[in-house]
């Protein structure tokens, strides 16, 4: 089955401002039913969730428009179809089981590239993974915690208004608890000292690294990590010492990496689970025919990709049929290096060769 590819102008952005819209009110309905009505929805926090709002409006927008991507909108609907493919689909959502572990959870697509590598990338991932899974529920008020009138020794744990479970103050859960925060800002701020250690060292990052798309989202997590770690710090040790400016501090530097969210490299927190499909598209390809060199006649590339990046260049309106009816993408990369050769080595002798009389 062909997908439409052509380029869709304003009706792509029109599509994307309507995506954006639709997931910012749902995120808003969201809200207003998980707070049970903002029964449970703290005021202090509206800055967080308006935030918020919009980066999911952003988000929603932003992804549209990557859809909207000829290259994007087609892996992304070929693999939906091969994944969901009654042939496959049992084997398909195993294999999904073990690409969620291997490239989401343990990350090891980095870990090849370097261990230091991976290490900064695990702390900062699963630091910000921790924080978010607190900090989202409570300024939605999906979550609450409270003391019962009965006993001002226990705590009681609320999601979506119902209690789930109690804990007394003085048990060791309590405090894991109460700083599960600052575990996860201790994670960030050590992620960010291995990637920035690991770039000032680097040769290669250094020379190609920029300051909005590598340097900028290290120094937000860092301000929202350390900002809230001296919040503790201040309420636990120095009395509430420019407690107020801290938090100020804090939640405009959240407030500013929600906004910077849909723009910025932390976008691609958001596109990594969709490129899982490239492995089901992958294998499909190596378990159907191959592709043979019109010029070398050998297999050097699945039939399923060249069809379909030929069916993109189409829809880029980039020309590569020959004339006598074969495409250059036919021709193997070997073949096509040699071609380049003999064609630039031609060119070469051209004006020096000897003119007939």
């Amino acid at each position: 089955m062909k997908c439409d590819l052509r380029p869709q102008g304003s009706s792509g952005v029109v599509r994307a401002t309507l995506v954006g819209t639709l997931v910012a009110l749902t995120l808003c309905a969201g809200i207003l039913a998980g707070s049970r009505g903002l029964k449970d929805f703290d005021t202090a926090l509206v800055p967080y969730a308006a935030a918020s709002v919009f980066a999911a409006f952003g988000l929603g927008y932003r992804y549209s428009m990557w859809l909207e991507r000829p290259p994007t909108r087609l892996y992304w609907r070929r693999g939906w179809r091969i994944f969901l493919s009654p042939r496959r689909l049992p084997r398909n959502l195993l294999r999904l089981g073990r690409l969620i572990w291997d490239d989401l959870v343990a990350q090891k697509f980095i870990e090849h590239r370097s261990p230091l590598r991976w290490a900064a990338h695990a702390c900062l991932s699963w630091g910000c993974v921790l924080a978010a899974a607190v900090t989202f529920p409570l300024s939605f008020g999906w979550i609450r915690f409270e003391t019962p009138t009965s006993s001002q020794a226990t705590y009681n744990a609320y999601v979506f208004g119902v209690r789930v479970f109690q804990f007394p103050l003085d048990s060791p859960f309590a405090p894991l608890v109460f700083n599960i925060l600052d575990i996860a800002a201790v994670l960030v701020i050590v992620g960010v000292c291995l990637a920035i250690w690991r770039r000032a060292r680097d040769r290669s990052a250094l020379t190609l690294q920029q300051f909005s798309n590598d340097l900028l989202p290290l120094l937000l997590l860092f301000s929202i990590s350390i900002s809230g770690l001296l919040l503790t710090v201040s309420a636990h040790f120095m009395r509430g010492f420019n407690y107020a400016f801290l938090s100020q501090f804090h939640a405009l530097t959240v407030i500013f990496t929600l906004l910077y969210l849909p723009f910025g490299k932390f976008f691609h927190i958001f596109q990594r689970p969709a490129q899982l499909s490239i492995d089901f598209y992958r294998r499909a390809g190596a378990e159907g025919p191959q592709a043979v060199c019109a010029r070398c006649e050998k297999p050097f590339a699945s039939a399923l990709q060249i069809g379909d990046l030929k069916d993109v260049q189409r829809a880029l309106s980039i020309r590569y049929q020959l004339a006598d009816g074969t495409h250059y993408q036919d021709v193997c990369p070997p073949c096509r290096r040699k071609n380049l050769a003999l064609t630039q080595d031609a060119m070469w002798r051209g004006p020096r060769a000897p003119k007939v009389s």
